[in-house]
């Protein structure tokens, strides 16, 4: 079922002509960095078939976020497993929605955030969206982006690191993960915070 827009045209009725979604992906996984999107959509060319990236097969998401990169304004916004660490996963999660933001080609007019937590110093104003990604196509836009973005990041560094499965759990606590980890130890792009992981930190 397509989303509404009753989320976008309700700013755009009160004058917010740049509405930007901004969604987070990568809390959960044991390593690599958690990236977020923002993404102004073209209300004269929106891609059928949005939704929570979480919902679209991988194939879909491939098909969708080339359309949102010729459509749309789409920046990423990285925070890095050093950055986790320092500062805990929740502030690692705002910090990239904070760049992500600062990265839009145009300043936006109001941002539409997935969850129920706001980037500190913001240059708008913003409405959380719990649930966001199943309701809004802007913050369903936001988070195939930064969903593919962070997929090409672990596929990537499967090559560096093989043997933890990350090609196919982007590193989250699979049992091929957890086994891998008690197998190989904890690379460099491992979290170290993270409970789930230190227990592995520990046994070594």
């Amino acid at each position: 079922m397509a989303l509404g827009l009753d989320l976008e045209e309700a700013l755009w009725a009160q004058g917010a002509t740049r509405v930007a979604g901004v969604d987070e992906v990568g809390r959960g996984p044991l390593a690599g960095p958690v990236v977020a999107a923002a993404v102004v959509l073209n209300r004269e060319s929106i891609p059928e078939g949005l939704n929570d990236s979480k919902k679209l097969t991988a194939g879909r998401r491939a098909f969708l976020a080339p359309l949102l990169r010729q459509s749309a304004e789409v920046s990423v916004g990285v925070a890095s497993v050093e950055e986790i660490d320092r500062l805990n996963i929740l502030q690692a999660s705002l910090l990239a929605m904070r760049r992500a933001v600062e990265g839009l080609p145009h300043a936006p007019d109001h941002l539409l955030i997935d969850g129920n937590r706001v980037p500190p110093d913001l240059s708008c104003p913003a409405t959380t969206v719990v649930g966001g990604d199943a309701r809004s196509p802007s913050i369903a836009a936001a988070s195939i982006v930064a969903k593919i973005w962070r997929d090409d990041v672990m596929q990537e560094a499967a090559t560096q690191w093989p043997g933890y499965g990350w090609e196919t759990n982007a590193g989250y606590p699979t049992k091929c993960h957890k086994s891998a980890l008690r197998d190989l130890g904890v690379t460099p792009f491992h979290r170290r915070s993270f409970r789930t992981g230190a227990r592995y930190l520990v046994a070594r």
